[in-house]
């Protein structure tokens, strides 16, 4: 920027020396004048940035609902946001300088004395709790405390930022609804897929009912024709037959036979009607909807069970080969652990449709205070790009209809509940291998022989 004074001129009567050290200073005027007008705009510039950032932070400060409060060493005010203003009915020119202990509740002192003594040893403080002292009586917030630099790295005092409690308690009332809210659909979803899979078993259990009741039905009437034959016998008894007349009754009626077919008939019935009952309880235990306690019962017995109650209906010509102990004892819950095990068995069997060779193999040992129990199949195995989804929730690979994605997912959950663990992987063999992991009770139990093929 040039002014009137850069134009060239001469002075008369001058030499031209004296001439040509004036224009030399008329210059330097210039350019002092020129530097003088750039840093008032760069001044004026440099203003205008910092009433921006000011009005920034100044509407940030306002749209802040917590409580901020910056203090110095000594605990006193230093500046406060809108929010602190009115939790404390006070100005913030008002509470410039003022100590803020005055201005809380006298159970409070001692947490901010607290975080002086913290701020002074350059540490910060987390979820201390405060009582501000308002116009409409305690304000309670939660407060986060940070230590306050200066430019040379000089702790000068502390930022303490305060959420209110009652918003805090309102957004834990809302997470403890919402985590119910869970937990219910949760237990509902697990006696959804528990009621499917009792739906898919009834041809199963309708095959192992019909057993017992086939005997008991038998033998009763084979009960009654000894009743018939032992009542005719007696009649003519107490009638007064000779001894010649009952020893013919007696072969023609072969009172001998049923006596000594008697108490085997009871036994079978007995062991029918025991075997229905055994049956009915596993149903009950199964489709109950209440929580169990914790029971001592024997594992080897439930996957058995499970096994025939899914094979029998759905694949005739399945070889289940059994590698358990006689006895396997185990602390859960039954009825949890027979849908587990039935899950297992019946995507085994689903696996295997279409399969050349369908072949299950279960085995079962305790290993190091854990029962580990195998599920194998011989179908076409787990593919690589879903293997890390197995357990995902409505995650499914069978067709539309056939499967509700649930079964897996609920089976893990139970699992994890109770302690153990599920894994699925490929078999080096072919087909798929379920591992299922539980804590085991009690020493090890020995394994009895394994035992061959059974169809």
């Amino acid at each position: 920027m040039t002014g009137p004074l850069s134009q060239p001129f001469s002075v008369p009567g001058l030499l031209p020396d004296a001439e040509s050290a004036w224009i030399d200073v008329i210059q330097k005027m210039d350019e002092t004048y020129a530097n003088l007008v750039a840093q008032q705009v760069e001044l004026e510039r440099k203003n205008a940035e910092l009433e921006e950032a000011q009005a920034f932070i100044a509407s940030v400060l306002g749209a802040m609902t917590d409580v901020l409060i910056a203090c110095d060493r000594d605990g006193r005010i230093e500046q406060t946001n809108p929010a602190a203003e009115r939790a404390l009915g006070h100005a913030g020119r008002d509470l410039i300088g003022q100590p803020l202990r005055d201005h809380l509740a006298p159970d409070s002192h001692g947490a901010f004395a607290r975080l002086c003594s913290a701020a002074l040893q350059r540490e910060g403080g987390s979820d201390v709790e405060l009582c501000l002292r308002g116009p409409a009586g305690l304000f309670p917030v939660s407060v986060n405390s940070t230590v306050r630099y200066d430019q040379r790295g000089h702790a000068i005092g502390m930022v303490l930022v305060g959420r209110p409690v009652g918003e805090l308690r309102r957004a834990y009332r809302d997470l403890a609804a919402a985590h119910e809210g869970l937990k219910q659909t949760q237990q509902q979803l697990v006696h959804s897929e528990k009621m499917a899979s009792l739906g898919r078993l009834v041809a199963g259990v309708a095959h192992e009912l019909n057993n017992p009741i086939s005997f008991v039905y038998g033998n009763a009437h084979a009960l009654r024709r000894y009743v018939d034959r032992l009542t005719a016998y007696l009649d003519r008894v107490h009638a007064g037959a000779t001894a010649e007349e009952l020893a013919v009754l007696r072969r023609d009626l072969r009172i001998d036979r049923a006596r000594s077919d008697l108490p085997a008939t009871l036994d079978g019935m007995l062991e029918g009607t025991e075997r229905v009952r055994d049956i009915v309880a596993e149903l009950r235990r199964f489709s109950s909807e209440q929580k169990h306690a914790s029971e001592r019962f024997d594992l080897t017995a439930l996957l058995r069970s499970a096994v025939t109650w899914v094979a029998k209906a759905q694949m005739a010509d399945l070889i289940v080969v059994f590698d358990l102990p006689e006895t396997l004892d185990i602390d859960g819950h039954p009825g949890h652990l027979h849908q587990v095990a039935m899950n297992l068995v019946q995507n085994a069997i689903d696996a295997m449709t279409g399969a050349p060779c369908k072949r299950l193999e279960l085995q079962g040992r305790e290993r190091g205070g854990r029962v580990v129990v195998t599920v194998r199949d011989t179908g076409p195995g787990i593919a690589p790009e879903v293997i890390g989804r197995i357990f995902d929730p409505f995650f499914t690979t069978k067709p539309v209809g056939k499967g509700t994605g649930l079964g897996l997912s609920i089976s893990y959950q139970l699992v994890r509940d109770q302690g153990g663990t599920l894994t699925a992987a490929n078999h080096p063999e072919g087909g798929a291998v379920f591992t299922l992991t539980l804590p085991a009770i009690g020493g090890a139990v020995a394994a009895a022989p394994a035992r061959g093929p059974q169809r």
